[in-house]
C-alpha cells in the first residue's frame, strides 16, 4: 500500500512524501522480519533520491538494498539494484565502478527473461564509453537497446536510445546521422509530453546548431535548457558549457569567460550538497572537460597565472577541509593564493602538472618566476606511465639496466616529457614538489631516467629531493613555522609504533622481518615511543591511542588498497575476540575521523599509498587518509614492498631525521643508499615504491 501510494506521490513530483511513505513502508518490512520487502523499500528510497540528484545518499540506501537481496539470493531485485548503484556511481564521476554493476545488471536482466532491464542497463552502459570517447562502442550499446525496445515495443526505450544515438553522434562528428535519430524520435516526444526528453533534444539541436555556427538558434536553445525549471543539473551544466564553447569559438572572450564561470559556479553548488566525502571524491570528473576547457581557454589568452589557479582550484578540495583553508575555488573573485610565495615559503621548486584530453600543461614556479610548457596529451603519456609501472615492478630486471627495452625508453621519453622541459628551472639543492594529475599520480617520479651528454644515465633522484603534494592552495595555507623543507629532528617527538600483527588469515601472512624493523624504528625514540606489537596491535588499540597527540606514527604491517572503494583501503592489524569478520581492519575512512598533528605518518605496507587516482584528489588510498586527518607528511607505498630491504631502508631514514634532515630528505638519503648499496637491494623494485606526500 505505502509504495503504491509512494510511486503516485513520484509522479505528481511530490519526492519528499514519497521518500516518507518508503521509510513507513521499511519500517514495517523491518518490524516483521521481511527481508525482501526491506531491501525494495530502500531500493525504491535509492532510486527517488537519484531522481533528487542526491547520488550520495541514494548510494547509501542501494548498498543496504543489495546486502539483503544478495544475502536472500534475490536477482530479480538485483537486477535494479546493482543497476541502480551503477547509475549513482556514474553521476559521481566513477565510470570504471559503474561499467561493472551495468554489466552485472545486464546479465541478471537477460537471465530472467527481463527485456526491459536488459535495455535499461545496455544503455547505461552506452553512457559510460561515450564518457571515454569510445563513440563506437556506446553506439553498439544504444543500436542493440534500440533493437531490443522495437522487439517489445517499448516507446519509452525507443524514445531513450535515439536520444542517446543523436547525442553520441554528434560527438563523433556525425551530424546527418544525428539529424536522422532526432527526426525519428521528436514525434515520439510530442505525443508523450515528457519535458525531460523535450529538453534532451533541445541540447542536441543546440550542439548540431553551434557545429554548424548557427550561433543564434544555438544560443537560443542552450539558454531555454539552462533556464528552464524542469533542467537537471547534469543538463544545466551542459548547457553552460555548451555556451561558454559557443561564445569561445565565435571570439566572445568575455562572454564565453562568464558562462565558463556559470558552468562551474553549478559543478561548485551540485558538490556542496554531497554529503559523503567518498562520493565527493570521483565527483570532480563530471566538471573534468569543462575544467580542460577554461584552462585552455584562459592559456590561449595568455593569462598563464589565472590558468594555474583554476586548474589548482580542481585539487584537493576533500583533503582541504582538514586544514580549514585552501583548496576551495570561488568563481565570484579572485584567488588570493600567491604560487610563487608558496614556492619561497617551501624553498623549493612546484611542478604543477595538468593533464588534459586535447592538451597537457606543466607549471614550474620558483620563489622569483612562473613559466608554463606545454605537454602531450593524456593519451600519449598514460601508456608510457603504465608500461613504465610494469618494468619497475620486475624484482629482477633494473629498468636502468635493461638498456633498449620497453620499460628503458619509457623511463626515458617520461622524464624528456614531463621534466626536462623545466630542467633550468630547478635549482640545485632546493627540493621539488610534484603537483601531479590523473595518471602521473602513480608514478614515482625520482624513478624516471636521465641521460645527456656529458652524463651517465642515473635515475632523477640523483638529482634532487622530491615530494608530492595535493595542491597550491594546500601548501599556502600550511603553518609557517612548519612550511620549512628543514626538520627539528627527533627531540621531543613521540613515536605510535605499531605492527608484527599476529595473521588475520593465510591471504595475510607472518612478515618476517616485522618484529626487526619494529626493534629498529624504536630505538631512535627510547622511551619516547608507545609500541603495539602483536595481538596489542589492534584497530581500536590506534583508535583508543589518541593518536593526535604523537609527533611520529609508523606502521608495519599488511595494507590492502580497494580500487573499487578507494576509502576501504586498510592496514591489516591483528584481530581482536570482541569483533567481526573485518575487526582487524584499520580504515582509511576510519583514520580520517581522527585528528591528527604528526609531523609523519609511515605506512610500511603494500599500497600504502592507494591504487586509484581521482581527478583533482590524486592518489587515493591510507596516505591520504592521514594527510587528510591532519598529518604533516605520510610515507606510502605505489606498490607491495619488500619485507627484506624495507627493515634498513627504515633504520637509515629516522636516523636521518634524528640528525636534523626532514621527512624528504631523510627518505632520499635512505633510498640513495639502497640503490648505490652492492647486490639486489639496488634495483629500483626495492627502493622506489615508497613516496612522500605533504601539506607541509
Amino acid at each position: 500500500m505505502f509504495r503504491a501510494r509512494a510511486s503516485l506521490a513520484i509522479q505528481q513530483g511530490e519526492n519528499e512524501e514519497a521518500n516518507r511513505l518508503y521509510q513507513l513502508s521499511l519500517a514495517i518490512a523491518r518490524q516483521f522480519g521481511q527481508g525482501w520487502d526491506e531491501s525494495v523499500a530502500l531500493m525504491n528510497m535509492g532510486g527517488n533520491r537519484l531522481q533528487q540528484e542526491r547520488f550520495d545518499e541514494a548510494l547509501d540506501h542501494l548498498r543496504d538494498a543489495e546486502k539483503i537481496a544478495s544475502d536472500l539470493n534475490a536477482s530479480d531485485i538485483l537486477v535494479n539494484i546493482n543497476g541502480n548503484l551503477g547509475w549513482a556511481y556514474y553521476k559521481l564521476g566513477d565510470s570504471e565502478k559503474a561499467l561493472g554493476l551495468f554489466a552485472d545488471a545486464e546479465e541478471r536482466a537477460v537471465s530472467l527473461g527481463d527485456i526491459d532491464g536488459a535495455i535499461t542497463w545496455l544503455s547505461t552502459a552506452g553512457f559510460v564509453y561515450q564518457d571515454s570517447h569510445d563513440f563506437e562502442q556506446a553506439a553498439g550499446s544504444y543500436e542493440k537497446a534500440l533493437e531490443l525496445s522495437r522487439q517489445i515495443n517499448s516507446k519509452e526505450g525507443i524514445v531513450s536510445t535515439l536520444e542517446d544515438l543523436a547525442h553520441v553522434s554528434i560527438q563523433a562528428g556525425n551530424l546527418k546521422e544525428a539529424e536522422g535519430y532526432l527526426v525519428q524520435v521528436e514525434p515520439l516526444i510530442a505525443a508523450n509530453g515528457n519535458r525531460l526528453d523535450a529538453l534532451d533534444v533541445m541540447l542536441a539541436r543546440g550542439k548540431i546548431a553551434a557545429a554548424r555556427t548557427e550561433v543564434g538558434r544555438a544560443e537560443g536553445l542552450f539558454r531555454e535548457v539552462e533556464n528552464d525549471p524542469a533542467s537537471q543539473t547534469s543538463m544545466k551544466l551542459g548547457a553552460e558549457h555548451e555556451l561558454a564553447r559557443l561564445y569561445e569559438s565565435v571570439g566572445h572572450a568575455g562572454e564565453a569567460e562568464k558562462m565558463y564561470r556559470a558552468a562551474l559556479g553549478t559543478f561548485e553548488g551540485a558538490r556542496e550538497q554531497l554529503k559523503e566525502e567518498d562520493s565527493k571524491l570521483p565527483f570532480l570528473a563530471n566538471a573534468a572537460g569543462i575544467y580542460d576547457d577554461y584552462v585552455d581557454f584562459l592559456i590561449g589568452k595568455g593569462r598563464v597565472g589565472e590558468a594555474l589557479l583554476v586548474a589548482d582550484g580542481s585539487r584537493a578540495r576533500t583533503l582541504a577541509g582538514a586544514s580549514g583553508g585552501g583548496g576551495k575555488p570561488n568563481f565570484r573573485g579572485k584567488s588570493i593564493v600567491n604560487p610563487q610565495a608558496v614556492a619561497h615559503k617551501a624553498e623549493a621548486t612546484l611542478l604543477f602538472y595538468w593533464m588534459g584530453k586535447r592538451r597537457s600543461y606543466l607549471w614550474a614556479v620558483t620563489g622569483e618566476k612562473t613559466k608554463l610548457f606545454e605537454l602531450p596529451a593524456l593519451n600519449e603519456v598514460a601508456p608510457l606511465v603504465e608500461r613504465y609501472r610494469k618494468a619497475l615492478l620486475r624484482e629482477d630486471v633494473d629498468p636502468i639496466e635493461a638498456v633498449g627495452s620497453a620499460g628503458n625508453v619509457a623511463g626515458h621519453e617520461l622524464y624528456a616529457k614531463l621534466v626536462a622541459p623545466a630542467a633550468r628551472l630547478i635549482q640545485p639543492g632546493r627540493p621539488v614538489m610534484i603537483l601531479a594529475d590523473g595518471e602521473l599520480s602513480q608514478l614515482n617520479f625520482e624513478t624516471l631516467l636521465v641521460s645527456g651528454p656529458g652524463l651517465t644515465t642515473h635515475y632523477w633522484i640523483e638529482d634532487v629531493a622530491l615530494m608530492a603534494a595535493p595542491s597550491v592552495a594546500m601548501l599556502a595555507a600550511a603553518r609557517p613555522e612548519v612550511g620549512r623543507t628543514q626538520a627539528r629532528g627527533l627531540v621531543g617527538g613521540k613515536l605510535l609504533l605499531m605492527g608484527d600483527a599476529v595473521s588475520a588469515g593465510p591471504e595475510y601472512p607472518q612478515l618476517e622481518q616485522a618484529a626487526t624493523e619494529m626493534s629498529l624504528v624504536q630505538k631512535h625514540f627510547g622511551t619516547s615511543a608507545i609500541a603495539f606489537r602483536g595481538e596489542q596491535a589492534t584497530p581500536a588499540a590506534y583508535l583508543k591511542s589518541e593518536p593526535g597527540r604523537f609527533a611520529y606514527i609508523h606502521f608495519v604491517t599488511h595494507g590492502v588498497a580497494s580500487r573499487r572503494e578507494p576509502l576501504e583501503s586498510a592496514i591489516v592489524l591483528s584481530r581482536t575476540g570482541a569483533t567481526g569478520e573485518d575487526g582487524f581492519k584499520l580504515y582509511a575512512k576510519d583514520i580520517m575521523l581522527h585528528r591528527l598533528d604528526a609531523q609523519l605518518v609511515t605506512i610500511s605496507a603494500c599500497n600504502g599509498s592507494g591504487t586509484v587516482a581521482y581527478r583533482g584528489e590524486g592518489l587515493v588510498g591510507l596516505s591520504w587518509a592521514f594527510l587528510r586527518a591532519g598529518a604533516h607528511n605520510a610515507i606510502g607505498a605505489l606498490w607491495e614492498v619488500s619485507d627484506e630491504s624495507t627493515p634498513r631502508l627504515m633504520d637509515t631514514l629516522y636516523a636521518g631525521i634524528e640528525t636534523g634532515l626532514g621527512p624528504a630528505k631523510a627518505l632520499r638519503q635512505a633510498k640513495l643508499e639502497l640503490l648505490r648499496s652492492r647486490g639486489k637491494f639496488k634495483r629500483a623494485y626495492y627502493w622506489a615504491p615508497f613516496q612522500i606526500y605533504t601539506r607541509l
